[in-house]
């Protein structure tokens, strides 16, 4: 297998190339569904069967196996879309400095599709049955929640024994054990208008009523228990001389367990529904959309697999954890042994300029992937 890998870099890089040059958006339909077309053409050739998804408004959904009836035990789960705009590699293509490919999503994670597919190339390469035992989800929507596509991984992990996420990797060989739940909300504070200058007194502010309810928001802030609330969008008003009849905030919440998202959430109805501007009406929508993924008894056995054969092939995987969201979540919740951060190594995701992939780590990190499928195989 590394004599294999190490023959088919600069074609590996050359599909990276191919990938990160075209736009895929999660609401740029055409744009994601040109990477799954190719993507379908590329795993077809080497006799896969995929089956296409087909959705109205995002990218459709791909499902890949060794055999159309078969019945793996690992889940693989990678994700076409990314967060630029329609026109981004156009502006900044794909370009190599030194060892590091640049590009839009090329962490995020276009080298993973070059990385899954080249994994069973390899396994198929060596002859190896355990390209039999894997089951592949391509998503269309993970950066906006996974919206579509959450019942179709949640329906593949069943009765799957492992499943492996192929999110960036982390410097150092770094893969992740555990990640924060995910949450959005939206409070619309609904108050009365009036002129400042003439009436003022008729009027009810909906910002002062917002204000108060943003400072206990951010209260609830625990950055030593690992949760965060944040405010990170407010917008109200309809011009300075008049007093705001409406205003709205978006609230960004990350977990580290289930119960504080149950208690989080208690805490956000409660401000919301309680009143300081006497004449306000407060509306809340949003939820935990993402559960926290949870270091198991079984994530860490899985993990101490692919250290074991990491350090079989000359790699030191060390495990991490992180704020960010990620499919992983709904293969976890689960209860099914979960590893994220199995894709290439890399850095800054979703940055302008900086987001890199280390191409050191393409063939490497492809290596790893395929032997950890064949020892899961055993």
């Amino acid at each position: 297998m590394i004599d294999y890998l190490q023959s088919q870099k600069q074609e590996m890089i050359h599909l990276l190339e191919t990938i990160v040059n075209i736009d895929s958006n999660s609401y740029d339909k055409d744009g994601v569904d040109q990477v799954g077309a190719l993507l379908k053409d590329k795993f077809e050739e080497i006799g896969m069967h995929v089956k296409v998804h087909r959705q109205a408004e995002q990218g459709n959904h791909l499902e890949i196996k060794a055999e159309r009836e078969s019945e793996p035990k690992i889940l693989i789960v990678a994700h076409m879309d990314t967060v630029f705009p329609k026109g981004e590699a156009e502006k900044r293509p794909f370009s190599i400095i030194g060892d590091k490919a640049y590009g839009p999503g090329v962490n995020d994670e276009k080298a993973s599709h070059v990385q899954v597919l080249y994994a069973m190339k390899a396994l198929k390469e060596s002859g190896s049955p355990a390209i039999s035992n894997v089951h592949i989800i391509f998503n269309s929507d993970e950066e906006i929640g996974s919206v579509s596509s959450k019942a179709l991984i949640e329906e593949a992990a069943a009765e799957k024994d492992y499943s492996l996420i192929v999110e960036c990797g982390r410097p150092n060989d770094g893969v992740v054990t555990s990640r924060k739940g995910v949450g959005h909300f939206t409070m619309n504070v609904q108050g009365k208008s009036a002129h400042s200058g003439v009436e003022p007194e008729i009027g009810v502010s909906a910002i002062e009523e917002l204000s108060h309810k943003v400072i206990r928001l951010q209260k609830l802030n625990d950055y030593d228990h690992g949760l965060t609330v944040n405010v990170g969008l407010i917008k109200g008003g309809t011009s300075v001389n008049t007093v705001p009849p409406h205003a709205e905030a978006e609230i960004d919440v990350r977990i580290k367990n289930k119960d504080q998202g149950m208690n989080v959430t208690k805490s956000i109805n409660e401000i919301a529904s309680e009143e300081t501007v006497e004449g306000t009406r407060t509306e809340l929508t949003g939820s935990i959309s993402r559960p926290p993924m949870e270091r198991t008894e079984g994530t860490g056995k899985l993990f101490q697999t692919i250290q074991e054969t990491g350090k079989e092939l000359g790699f030191s995987i060390h495990e991490v954890s992180t704020g960010g969201g990620s499919d992983a979540a709904f293969t976890a919740s689960k209860g099914i042994p979960t590893i994220d951060g199995m894709g290439p190594i890399g850095e800054f995701s979703h940055s302008e300029t900086e987001e890199y992939t280390d191409l050191n780590s393409l063939v490497d990190r492809t290596l790893l992937l395929a032997k950890t499928i064949e020892r899961l195989s055993e």
